[in-house]
């Protein structure tokens, strides 16, 4: 939370990681998150004179990175998709991993979620926004977050063939943040 006193624009690069996540998670590509990311600082050091002082510049950030990637995919639409996943094979690394469950295959479920769940899921999960935080960021009701990352979990489990109840074994933090409250939020 910027207070006011200091300069927006020196603030930007504290914000580059958890923008870098949030990016990765909606391109799924590490250069097109590099790129969104790029995009978004330029586009916020351009407009730094629209940032509000004493807002949360970091909540900014993420409102104008994911403006941007949703207007690039408007744009790329007529672009021809990759149905059967052969390119997005390719682009994929196994990680190691000492779970009952790879990385791997939570990274294959996640990407099956429909992008306004995996958004709501990356924002209060992985990110920590507050549910009214990731809502304004979006633009919708905050029922509508709350909704879309309880269905988001929900599918996660039933794409992971979690048993009811079941929790989530893995080590990496941000997939548990994600997955976080499955089973209360039934």
């Amino acid at each position: 939370m910027n207070d006011g006193s200091v300069d927006p624009r020196d603030e930007l690069v504290t914000h580059l990681g958890a923008l870098r996540a949030f990016a990765l998670s909606l391109t799924r590509n590490s250069s097109a998150a590099d790129d969104l990311v790029q995009d978004t600082i330029l586009k916020a050091w351009s407009n730094i004179d629209r940032f509000q002082r004493g807002t949360n510049l970091r909540a900014w950030l993420f409102t104008i990175l994911r403006n941007t990637f949703y207007s690039g995919r408007r744009k790329t639409r007529r672009e021809v998709a990759d149905v059967d996943g052969i390119h997005a094979s390719r682009l994929a690394t196994k990680p190691d991993h000492d779970g009952r469950l790879a990385l791997a295959d939570f990274r294959v479920a996640f990407e099956q979620l429909p992008d306004e769940q995996r958004e709501a899921l990356i924002l209060v999960g992985a990110s920590g926004f507050a549910y009214e935080e990731a809502a304004q960021m979006c633009g919708v009701a905050v029922g509508t977050i709350k909704s879309r990352a309880n269905r988001g979990r929900k599918r996660l489990a039933e794409l992971l063939q979690l048993a009811e109840g079941e929790e989530l074994t893995m080590t990496d933090p941000a997939t548990m943040a994600v997955m976080a409250a499955s089973a209360s939020s039934g």
